[in-house]
């Protein structure tokens, strides 16, 4: 049976995704920005203008599928994300799940897990929200995203992996993660593959915050996939320059690990809550971290570190469909 993907728009199949960007984010806030509504409210006309602008900005450069990894608490948006879909023809994952406990809303979930069973509640969430749709929106989610602490991953961060094993075993549904500065990777792929879950079916996120490659090639090792998706986050929260970056990723393509790697950047496109407003010196930083960095910036860098136009497609177009079953 053909493997299918839940878009915002509705099914299509794994080999449908073509050139796919597997972690973005169209809108993001941090767990409190709707208290501060006051002075930063959310200009849906602006953030849905700003996503169809990035829309065809990567359509442009043959994107026909962005996976949008926002987590449930931070401000995901799928009728937001269905409209930008409807007006461009861009096909949009959006997920289901929470952020890691140190930048997540854990009192929710830790409240409820005092009083009664909250792996079950969460992968209750999960399943709902993946088979039926997300709230009233119609909109069902098409990957699970989970996120540990710097290394750590947390009792509360637990019953999240632990129900969404559950949620794989029962629907299929491939799974996104967060690792803080690129630790706890092998963990993850050790926990999840414990509880049952394919690791073919499982990309270990922001890998790429780590540059020892002996640690990403064990968790290659176990079967899972690894991504490089913070290019262009340069010198701040722990992260690598995009040079180094590039590197490791050529090193383990020498490795014969392509089929299990993956490229994105992570980036954001509207801020939820106030306008942030950065020092000088990281907006220097940042000044290369937008959604189109990779085609303008990094493939001509990895071309130059020997990466072929096969292996690029391989990374692009052939590992996103094989991580959502084709």
């Amino acid at each position: 049976m053909t493997a299918t993907v839940n878009t915002v728009l509705g099914p299509i199949t794994a080999g449908e995704l073509g050139k796919t960007l597997v972690h973005e984010h169209f809108v993001f806030g941090y767990p409190g920005f709707e208290g501060d509504s006051t002075l930063g409210g959310f200009d849906r006309d602006a953030a849905l203008q700003a996503g169809i602008e990035t829309a065809k900005k990567l359509q442009n450069y043959g994107v026909k599928t962005v996976v949008d990894a926002t987590a449930n608490e931070c401000g995901r948006n799928p009728e937001l994300l269905k409209e930008i879909s409807e007006r461009t023809g861009l096909q949009i994952i959006c997920s289901t799940g929470y952020y890691y406990e140190g930048e997540s809303a854990p009192a929710y979930f830790k409240f409820r897990a005092g009083m009664g069973d909250g792996e079950t509640e969460i992968y209750e969430m999960y399943i709902h929200e993946i088979t039926q749709g997300i709230g009233k929106t119609g909109v069902k989610a098409g990957a699970i995203k989970l996120a540990s602490s710097k290394d750590v991953i947390t009792q509360y961060e637990t019953m999240f992996f632990r129900a969404a094993a559950r949620a794989h075993k029962e629907t299929g549904v491939s799974i996104i993660t967060h690792t803080q500065e690129g630790t706890m990777g092998e963990e993850q792929a050790e926990l999840l593959i414990s509880l049952g879950v394919d690791p073919s079916r499982v990309l270990i996120g922001h890998m790429c915050g780590n540059t020892k490659l002996e640690d990403h090639a064990r968790v290659l090792k176990l079967g899972a996939n690894v991504g490089f998706d913070r290019f262009g986050l340069e010198g701040i929260v722990g992260a690598p320059f995009d040079s180094k970056r590039v590197e490791v990723l050529a090193n383990l393509i020498d490795l014969g690990f392509e089929k299990q790697l993956f490229i994105s950047q992570d980036s954001v496109n509207v801020w939820l809550g106030r306008p942030l407003v950065l020092p000088p010196a990281v907006q220097q930083l940042l000044a290369q971290w937008h959604p189109t960095h990779i085609f303008e910036d990094i493939i001509p860098m990895l071309k130059d570190a020997g990466i072929t136009d096969e292996q690029l497609e391989t990374l692009l177009i052939d590992n996103p469909g094989r991580l959502f079953g084709a």
